[in-house]
């Protein structure tokens, strides 16, 4: 991919941007040396959140002494004004930084507009006139609101689940951000882990005027994006048939793993044992067979199908059903009825 201009931001990015939710789980050195890495190789857009516990802190230590050399975007999940004026400063500080390039709503459960009681829209525009913001911006994973966010005009980017695993509800999300000249920034480019080829979902990528965010935690992984900055994979009958049996395996009922459906009532681990069938199929098995694993599928069990998790999922999922149906799955593999080839 090459330099792109981020919508109406006017900003100018490579398009090959780091997600720092990972880099919560490794050392401080090891995020460090990540994030240099991919400043040093071509990326310039890094994306953390005020949640992302400690991400902050490791991108702020990152780039301290060379701020202007890169585009940081951060998020806020507050739902009121003082919490949104408490989470900026805290971010500016972990950060170390005056200013954040773009500070986003995060995963808002509406669109937030001017003359609401939360006064969260007005404590932005305040913040951007004090020069602490310089634009700002939208995440969500319900298409309701992220299709009022784009034709409220309030906005300057929206960030959306984006893959070669999208539908007709996703492409039209991209069309219309294109039309409102609304920058459109995609997360969970490789759904969650599920889709296994990095050259499959950044040659996708190359086809829409979008801003591919790739969660990153190990080099091996970071190499692989940096590698495509002046190598950018081809179509190739490989890759076709990558994409092709991902899509006829994957498109439709499956949980995306963004956890927004918990915490469950009865201390289920929804977001992985809703798609232990794919996870089996799609990474390393072994893993998957742990005590520790097994312990949380046999939580399935205490599933009383309350509803809630259903009613939280942006997806609109069954996801009772699905839990029921990845445990059994998960038992016959056990017991040796179902046999994975790897």
């Amino acid at each position: 991919m090459a330099k792109f201009t981020l919508g109406k931001t006017g900003i100018k990015v490579e398009k090959n941007a780091f997600g720092a939710l990972p880099i919560q789980r490794i050392s401080t050195d090891e995020a460090v040396h990540l994030l240099q890495k991919a400043q040093s190789g071509g990326m310039d857009y890094f994306d953390t959140a005020r949640v992302y516990s400690d991400s902050e802190e490791k991108i702020g230590k990152a780039f301290e002494g060379r701020r202007d050399r890169v585009i940081i975007a951060t998020k806020t999940e507050a739902l009121t004004a003082k919490d949104l004026k408490k989470d900026l400063e805290t971010s500016l500080k972990t950060l170390k930084t005056d200013y954040i390039d773009i500070y986003q709503f995060h995963n808002t459960p509406f669109c937030p507009k001017p003359d609401q009681e939360n006064g969260m829209y007005e404590a932005m525009l305040e913040a951007k006139k004090q020069g602490k913001i310089r634009h700002i911006g939208i995440t969500n994973h319900r298409w309701k609101v992220a299709r009022e966010a784009i034709d409220s005009g309030l906005f300057e980017t929206l960030q959306f689940p984006f893959s070669y695993l999208s539908g007709e509800t996703e492409l039209g999300l991209e069309e219309e951000c294109r039309k409102h000249d609304m920058g459109f920034i995609c997360m969970k480019g490789l759904s969650g882990g599920l889709i296994q080829s990095s050259a499959a979902a950044y040659l996708f990528m190359t086809q829409y005027d979008v801003l591919p965010i790739w969660g990153i935690q190990r080099e091996k992984e970071l190499d692989e994006f940096l590698s495509y900055i002046g190598n950018p994979p081809q179509m190739t009958e490989e890759l076709r048939k990558i994409i092709e049996e991902d899509r006829k395996e994957l498109q439709g009922d499956f949980c995306r793993g963004c956890g927004y459906c918990q915490p469950c009532p009865e201390g289920i681990k929804i977001e992985d044992c809703a798609r232990r069938s794919l996870l089996m199929r799609r990474a390393p098995l072994e893993p998957q067979l742990t005590k520790t694993v097994q312990e949380d599928m046999k939580q399935v069990e205490k599933c009383v199908h309350c509803g809630l998790c259903s009613s939280r999922c942006p997806y609109g999922l069954d996801t009772p059903s699905l839990l029921e149906k990845n445990y059994e799955d998960y038992k016959n593999v056990l017991s040796g009825k179902t046999v994975i080839k790897q």
